[in-house]
């Protein structure tokens, strides 16, 4: 009987899984690092093209193993500089990742699943339902297409300089893939990225906090958008399952298991909602002696939305109350609103939804 060989994807393999591939091989570990710089630092794809290995183990890999990437649909290009892809995911699928280039930086919001399970109020993305997990190639496939579309910055660096995890889906409900992207990021024989530049965006599924911590030193940014619990209860029904207790005494825990780390609190300003200045006070007095800071974020509309964004004075004045009362504060400037590119407006193309509402579950997310 003939052996069938099982393809497979090396772009979502970080160092330690790549050298388990190579020992199967009979290779060398030292061939995981070089395979990883040829795709995630070259942007290699061809083994052919890759030099300093081994005509037979060339072929032997071109046989048993791929390097595929995330197909893309369309490509939309904002007149403030903001680039956003349609990427397809599969069976009439897509997902959207946007780039954001700065003088001093270039950073990229990357989706980790097919829509959302979470159902937050004001998002676009869970209005879209949920359709499944990304793979790790298909979150780290995104940065690859970047660099390689992108031109390099004026030192002669990849065009990004900072991934974030806040474009569609929910990371930690997608935990073992995010964290095996997280790795690559991060490597110094891939992207080679500093901690500090690699940021997870959640909505607080605390077991996956506390897992992170432990797992992966990267920024944590979480989306609290209200001050009491009554409140996230309406705009981020995962509140119902970890409270805002809860979700905090988890960001204390994960600020105080490395030097140095700081949780970013986000916060999406909702008019008449939760931009009041005792909503301010309330939000201070919950974070109050935590090493974080809150990022304010003017809402941006989408159709079919109940909400309105705080005008310009309200968000003013709600910042200088925090910043009165010792909190670090910063307002998100919108980027990318003329193709739908701002926070919060990520759709894609969410169709055949497995799961449509979270807030509709009794059980805990999964934590896989």
């Amino acid at each position: 009987m003939q052996r069938t060989v099982d393809i497979v994807n090396l772009l979502g393999m970080p160092e330690d899984d790549l050298s388990e591939f190579f020992a199967r091989l009979d290779e060398k570990p030292f061939r995981a690092r070089q395979i990883m710089q040829w795709i995630h630092q070259r942007g290699i794809t061809d083994f052919e093209a890759m030099t300093d290995l081994s005509k037979a183990l060339r072929e032997r890999l071109q046989a048993e193993s791929s390097i595929i990437m995330p197909a893309t649909i369309e490509r939309f290009d904002s007149a403030d500089g903001t680039v956003k892809w349609l990427f397809s995911s599969g069976s009439g699928q897509a997902i959207e990742t946007v780039f954001i280039p700065e003088l001093s930086r270039g950073t990229l919001c990357i989706s980790s699943q097919v829509g959302c399970a979470l159902d937050c109020a004001f998002c676009a993305t869970g209005a879209q339902g949920f359709n499944r997990n990304l793979t790790t190639a298909e979150i780290i496939g995104q940065v690859w297409h970047a660099n390689q579309e992108l031109p390099r910055r004026p030192n002669g660096g990849c065009a990004v300089t900072n991934v974030v995890f806040m474009g569609m889906g929910e990371p930690l409900a997608n935990y073992r893939n995010v964290v095996m992207a997280l790795r690559l990021l991060l490597s110094d024989h891939a992207y080679g990225l500093s901690r500090r530049r690699v940021t997870i965006s959640t909505s607080g599924i605390v077991p996956n906090i506390e897992r992170l911590g432990d797992d992966c030193n990267v920024s944590l940014a979480v989306s609290l958008h209200a001050s009491n619990d009554a409140l996230r209860n309406r705009l981020v029904p995962i509140n119902k399952l970890h409270s805002i207790g809860e979700l905090l005494d988890a960001c204390r825990r994960y600020a105080a298991k490395r030097a140095n780390r700081f949780i970013t609190f986000e916060y999406v300003m909702l008019r008449g909602v939760n931009d009041s200045i005792e909503h301010a006070d309330e939000l201070t007095r919950l974070i109050s002696g935590m090493p974080a800071k809150v990022n304010l974020i003017p809402f941006n509309p989408f159709i079919g939305n109940e909400f309105a964004r705080s005008s310009a004075d309200t968000i003013r004045e709600f910042q200088n109350r925090l910043r009165r009362h010792g909190i670090v504060a910063t307002t998100r400037t919108t980027r990318g609103a003329d193709i739908d590119a701002a926070c919060g407006q990520l759709a894609g193309k969410v169709s055949d939804r497995v799961r449509v509402r979270l807030s509709e579950r009794n059980t805990k997310v999964a934590t896989a």
